[in-house]
């Protein structure tokens, strides 16, 4: 995982072509707490709309260990998954956001991004990975690496404080933001535009943007960089290591290909310094089981009672594909013996299906 040091600056790189189509949408002066440590970095920043690789900075399309780069992360689309349709990739720099038009850009620009979504040069933070690691991966190819999954992280900085770990208790993006620990404001825009995809799956591949979808877009990556330093001060060693690993499973996880992963990087090794501290870390995997078609219900059990009891006696994250699939799957992430102890009891509720 890159450094936690603030990447370099984008606007010297970025090409001046991006002057037409930027936009400038403040927020708030006033982010929710007062609290200007906020407020000052982040209210207003330029937004580029990127439908070429000429407008996105150099340090981004060609990744460099002596320039190593974190970033703010996220894709919207219809139906964002390996059947749906990617349509804006958001970027965010420390002063500009880049959003990145996958509709009007097509493959041609999203290949021209595919070496620094997959370099361990640049971090890419972003809120639960999956199914944008997905839509990348069988849309264009792009094997997602070396993220840093707020999600994942809050759930591990909650664990640090010894608070008691709840399966399924999974903290949104909306309330990730609202909590003061880390940005403390109300993002009550989100809530409007879930309500227009609902009643349009298809409204973000309408064109030009329109100013709600630009804003909508940028904020869903403008705090993303505070957040995370926020959060890498709370982070010991061990979860750092918790998270490097987890978010490179998570990005793998409904990408299920024939090889066992083995054109995807390689996953973080434990560090020499957390086995040292006393405690021995074990391995994490990523396992995938099939249930046999028109049985998953039986799997799940009634309003989620019997994959919920797995889940309660198990240290171990497990997942279904669910209505945008793959179906007839479960995916379960952790160490190896709780991943195995899942596995086993799957397996069981599967043989008292027959």
């Amino acid at each position: 995982m890159a450094s936690s040091s603030s990447s370099p600056s984008s606007s010297s790189s970025s090409p001046s072509s991006t002057a037409s189509r930027q936009r400038h949408v403040p927020l708030p002066p006033d982010p929710g707490d007062g609290n200007s440590d906020i407020a000052a970095p982040v209210c207003s920043v330029p937004i580029h709309i990127v439908t070429t690789a000429a407008q996105l900075p150099t340090e981004f399309l060609e990744p460099s260990p002596e320039r190593k780069l974190v970033i703010g992360f996220d894709c919207e689309g219809a139906d964002l998954c390996r059947s749906g349709k990617l349509c804006i990739m958001q970027l965010a720099f420390p002063d500009a956001i880049y959003l990145v038009d996958a509709v009007e850009g097509d493959e041609m620009l999203m290949k021209a991004c595919k070496p620094a979504l997959e370099s361990e040069h640049i971090t890419k933070v972003i809120h639960d990975c999956k199914r944008d690691s997905e839509a990348l991966y069988f849309q264009y190819g792009i094997k997602l690496n070396n993220v840093a999954d707020t999600q994942i992280a809050y759930s591990l900085i909650e664990e640090q404080e010894g608070k008691m770990k709840v399966p399924d208790d999974y903290i949104s993006f909306v309330g990730l933001l609202a909590d003061p620990r880390y940005c403390g404001i109300s993002y009550q825009e989100k809530e409007e535009v879930r309500i227009l995809l609902r009643q349009d799956p298809n409204f973000w591949t309408v064109r030009p943007l329109s100013d709600m979808m630009v804003r909508t877009a940028a904020d869903d990556v403008r705090f993303l960089l505070h957040v995370y330093h926020k959060m890498m001060e709370k982070l010991n060693a061990r979860s750092l290591w918790y998270m490097e690993v987890r978010g490179a499973l998570y990005c793998r996880c409904f990408c299920i290909n024939n090889n066992n992963y083995a054109d995807w990087p390689a996953l973080p090794k434990i560090p020499d310094c957390i086995v040292t501290d006393g405690i021995v870390l074990e391995e994490e995997i990523l396992s995938i089981l099939d249930v046999p078609p028109g049985k998953m219900g039986r799997v799940i059990g009634r309003r989620g009672s019997s994959i919920m009891a797995i889940k309660e006696s198990c240290n171990a994250q497990i997942f279904i594909g669910g209505d945008k699939g793959p179906p007839n799957k479960v995916f379960i992430i952790g160490p190896v013996k709780q991943v195995r102890k899942a596995e086993a009891i799957l397996r069981g509720r599967l043989l008292d299906i027959y």
